[in-house]
């Protein structure tokens, strides 16, 4: 893994900065380095997000082992939990030296775990304190300091909750960006799995805080599947983050260069990025605590829909082939999925 130059100002990155046009989701235990780095090699253009970080970790832990990250990987967010404005801003203020395009605030999560630190979707509460939240950070650094947050609150339904929420901050704060995941949080009641399903979706409210806050750069996340859904979404929205579809199926970001950013080159090939991933793999197994396994667990869906896509999936999830931590297990996977192509071809 490299530890991108601290001092670094990279103009080309910094230009991605008010193209927020799609992103991916920062997902705990999912999103981390290994899966963004694979994330990156079949899109260009799409933001990153990483998993949500407590800025207590950031500030008393091992910070290049939490936020380095692979110099490809931009432009990239940094997603951080916490409540302490003194500690975010500490925490960003960290961040920053590592060359993160953006800080994110955690208004969202709604685990237990989180509302026992008294930050996530609680925060939505208490406007007040996540206005002193985004300022003392954004005090902290020259980057852009975002929020992700939920419509609402356990089963408030009304509609200017949110308007006043987000009016507020606006007023109070130099935040512009706001991710909005159209899903209430409940508190009580739902597991965080539960939390992503269970509440009804109300596209209509993100929409609205576009009609009502033109200024403002609104992206619109929760339960997107389809890039037609995206191209839908994006007559009303800035831009879609998009989550577990992103995960579960990456190849779903292949069209997205050149279908939302205009971009003339050619898509990622999947022999390419086979190859990139297993150089990839190589390099990190050179480095001590890595293990294929880690790795391999983000990889599982780049075959979905292709003739082999099972035994891609059984190979790189056999805790035999795997623990010998040899990324060649990557390339006889594939040789699976493209002897499966041929004998389908063949039959056909």
């Amino acid at each position: 893994m490299k530890t991108p130059n601290k001092s670094n100002k990279n103009k080309e990155v910094n230009d991605f900065i008010n193209k927020r046009t799609l992103s991916v989701a920062p997902m705990l235990d999912w999103t981390d380095r290994h899966y963004r780095y694979m994330a990156r090699v079949i899109t260009r253009n799409a933001w990153l997000y990483t998993e949500m970080i407590n800025a207590n970790a950031i500030i008393h832990g091992n910070s290049d082992k939490l936020l380095a990250y692979h110099p490809q990987e931009q432009p990239i967010a940094l997603q951080l939990g916490g409540s302490d404005p003194a500690a975010l801003a500490q925490a960003a203020k960290i961040a920053a030296g590592y060359a993160y395009n953006e800080i994110n605030l955690n208004c969202g999560c709604p685990s237990p775990r989180v509302q026992q630190g008294a930050f996530g979707a609680c925060l939505m509460r208490e406007v007040a304190l996540v206005a002193q939240c985004l300022n003392a950070m954004q005090e902290a650094v020259s980057i852009p300091v975002t929020i992700k947050h939920r419509i609402g609150l356990d089963k408030e339904t009304a509609y200017q909750p949110l308007a006043d929420f987000v009016g507020t901050l606006r007023e109070q704060t130099a935040c512009r960006v706001f991710i909005v995941h159209a899903r209430n949080a409940w508190l009580e009641g739902l597991s965080p799995k539960d939390n992503r399903d269970i509440p009804p979706l109300r596209y209509d409210y993100v929409y609205r805080l576009k009609q009502e806050f033109p200024d403002l750069e609104i992206i619109l996340n929760g339960g997107v599947t389809t890039n037609e859904q995206i191209s839908q979404h994006l007559q009303y929205v800035d831009g879609v983050m998009v989550g577990r579809e992103a995960y579960h199926n990456p190849m779903l970001m292949r069209s997205w260069d050149a279908e939302f950013y205009g971009s003339r080159q050619p898509a990622v090939e999947y022999d390419a990025l086979v190859e990139q991933l297993i150089n990839y793999t190589q390099q990190q197994l050179a480095e001590p605590d890595n293990s294929l396994r880690h790795m391999a667990r983000h990889y599982l869906g780049l075959m979905h829909g292709l003739q082999g896509a099972r035994q891609w999936r059984r190979m790189l999830s056999d805790a035999t082939l795997l623990k010998n931590n040899d990324a060649g297990l990557i390339a006889t996977a594939w040789q699976a999925v493209t002897n499966s192509s041929i004998s389908q071809s063949v039959s056909i």
